[in-house]
C-alpha cells in the first residue's frame, strides 16, 4: 500500500477509534488524525510482532482495518493518561 493509502486508513482509523471512545480530547480533530496514522502503524506491526501474520494485506481487508483501529485505540488511550496528568498538573 501507499503512503496515500495509509494516511486515508489512519484517518479513518482515528474517527472509528473516537467514536468507540468518546470524550473530551485535549488537542482536536488534528490530535485524533495524526494518533489514527500512527495507530495504523501501532497495529500493523503488533499484529505481525505478536500473531506472525502480515496484518496489512490490503486497503480493503478486514484484518488491516481491525489492526489500524486497535492501534488507534491503544494510543488514544495512551494519550488521554498523558495529556490528562498534564493538564491536572
Amino acid at each position: 500500500m501507499g503512503i496515500i493509502a495509509w494516511i486515508i486508513i489512519g484517518l479513518l482509523a482515528g474517527l472509528i477509534a473516537k467514536a468507540i471512545m468518546p470524550g473530551k480530547d485535549p488537542g482536536g480533530i488534528i490530535i485524533t488524525m495524526l494518533i489514527g496514522i500512527a495507530g495504523g502503524l501501532l497495529g500493523g506491526w503488533l499484529g505481525k510482532v505478536i500473531f506472525g501474520v502480515d496484518s496489512i494485506d490490503g486497503f480493503f481487508d478486514l484484518s488491516t482495518w481491525i489492526a489500524a483501529v486497535i492501534g488507534s485505540l491503544i494510543l488514544l488511550v495512551l494519550y488521554r493518561v498523558i495529556a490528562g496528568n498534564r493538564r491536572r498538573a
